[in-house]
């Protein structure tokens, strides 16, 4: 175990935080693509799907308040935040224990949204903690592809909650679904304990002991008051603001034009949800893992923002294309087409976007700031379904992808005429 040293291995750094975000893609794929398939095919209405998923969402939305408590608290003889990381991934599967409750999950659904927004909380917690050790521990060169690695790992468990935890819900129940997950999520979650950040970590914290950094001061680990105003001064100096606002108009155009398309593709062209799920955690995640460990080499070695450029300018007129062609949605190659290219919308703004929002960040507060992004970015997406699901009951999913690919060309102009930021001083040796 003397191996598993965060810090002094590059391999160690793309492996760990690639499972650590297949934890959090696991629920978000059974509950944001599998379950809610699951209830536009039993016929629940565009406005109440689009309100469950807000709800499972919309802890993640609040991810700013965690971060200051993350940095203020981070000192531990197990590692600088990773008791956060340990704590909060072992309450959020007790929390997706509780889903075993739930037998019928439409008749139930109240509940259903509660329980996963229950661990949507303490699961938005780990990925806050997680984020902040990634940005303290991984050095700038290695960011595009580390990134690239989170977002695969993130895909990969959407992929497995999507695809294998809806043939579990359909075969065998939801009971049985909810299990395979708990049951995955308590086995990473013990893998977590034996990985260190640096050599000296200790595996179980001793009572009375204490490990303090040889250079800790009060300005080293400042207020909470102090790092909500810094944070404030941050997220809103104007060069962070005009990127980070096309950064998430973009992500919640993904939300828009996906959310809507699922939709059409269930109740209007009347494909079964259990097919659309397999077919996005499956052929669709393939071909996106391929798509984003390239591009997470190219942000590295052409720059983030002008990678960002490109993604903007693929998807517009890609969503331009398609939604002009909407006649051709009623053939089932075509539509699946539509379906496994938009699946990599989301991770090829992200492949290129997390750099760009990590240069932003300064240090001392950098895993604030970040998780501060990460927090709006998903606001962007719940915002994206939530509108979309209401938006349906009056204009159709073809005209809403018009309006996306516009925007979408429009966010590439104003991408144009910005700076890519240059990279803050953050220490990344070991202390």
């Amino acid at each position: 175990m003397k191996h598993l040293v965060l810090r002094e291995s590059a391999g160690l750094r793309y492996f760990t935080f690639f499972y650590l975000y297949v934890m959090q893609g696991i629920p978000a794929g059974f509950g944001l693509t599998a379950v809610v398939n699951y209830l536009i095919g039993r016929g629940l209405n565009a406005e109440t799907v689009a309100s469950f998923g807000a709800i499972v969402g919309l802890p993640w939305t609040i991810q700013f308040v965690w971060g200051p408590l993350i940095d203020k608290y981070q000192y531990s003889v197990i590692g600088h935040r990773k008791q956060w990381v340990v704590l909060t991934q072992f309450v959020a599967f007790l929390a997706s224990l509780g889903l075993l409750t739930v037998r019928q999950p439409a008749a139930q659904l109240p509940l259903l949204g509660a329980l996963f927004c229950l661990h949507s909380i303490f699961a938005s917690i780990q990925d806050a903690s997680v984020d902040a050790i990634a940005i303290s521990v991984v050095p700038e060169a290695e960011r595009g592809r580390v990134n690239a690695f989170m977002r695969g790992g993130f895909l990969l468990g959407s992929s497995l909650g999507a695809a294998a935890l809806s043939t579990v819900l359909h075969r065998y129940g939801f009971f049985w679904a909810a299990l395979a997950q708990s049951a995955t999520l308590l086995l990473l979650t013990i893998l977590t304990f034996f990985i260190r950040l640096d050599h000296d970590d200790q595996l179980i914290p001793r009572f009375g002991a204490r490990k303090v950094a040889p250079t800790q001061s009060n300005a080293d680990n400042p207020s909470i008051a102090w790092l909500f105003r810094e944070l404030w001064r941050a997220v809103r100096e104007p060069r962070s603001l005009r990127l980070f606002g096309i950064i998430a108009g973009a992500y919640l155009c993904a939300g828009v034009f996906g959310w809507a398309y699922n939709y059409h593709l269930i109740h209007t062209l009347r494909w079964s949800d259990a097919a659309v799920s397999v077919l996005q955690g499956s052929w669709g995640s393939i071909a996106t893992m391929v798509l984003i460990t390239g591009g997470g080499i190219l942000a590295d070695r052409i720059g983030a923002a002008l990678l960002q450029r490109r993604v903007l300018l693929a998807l517009g007129a890609f969503l331009l294309l398609f939604c002009g062609l909407s006649y051709f949605w009623s053939y089932p190659a075509f539509a699946t087409v539509g379906l496994l290219v938009w699946n990599m919308a989301d991770p090829s703004i992200s492949v290129a976007a997390m750099p760009l929002l990590m240069a932003l960040c300064r240090p001392q507060i950098e895993g604030s700031q970040f998780t501060t992004y990460m927090a709006l970015v998903n606001l962007s997406g719940v915002a994206g379904s939530f509108m979309a699901g209401w938006a349906l009951s009056v204009v159709s999913a073809p005209m809403l992808g018009g309006v996306c690919a516009i925007t979408l060309l429009g966010l590439l102009v104003a991408l144009q005429r910005q700076k890519e930021p240059k990279p803050n001083l953050v220490v990344v040796a070991a202390e």
